[in-house]
């Protein structure tokens, strides 16, 4: 349970039972929050981790019986500096 909370503080959205996703601007920003989710990583279980691009994962498609339904993005991240 406190992986779950873990991810969600870190930005991470429940895309599916057991799939979470964040969006990263960047490969070097993905290499932070990869960092930080190895520092939390439950001590049995199976975690995965798959880095995809934003025109990839709007080519996803989500069916919920027979019924498709539009991909739920996360909210976009902002940097300000």
């Amino acid at each position: 349970m406190d992986f779950r909370k873990n991810l969600q503080r870190d930005g991470f959205t429940m895309f599916q039972f057991s799939i979470y996703v964040r969006h990263c601007a960047s490969s070097e920003n993905a290499a932070v929050h990869i960092k930080r989710v190895k520092s939390f990583l439950p001590e049995f279980g199976q975690v995965g981790i798959l880095c995809i691009t934003d025109k990839q994962f709007a080519q996803i498609e989500v069916f919920y019986g027979k019924k498709p339904q539009g991909v739920k993005t996360p909210g976009q991240q902002l940097e300000l500096f």
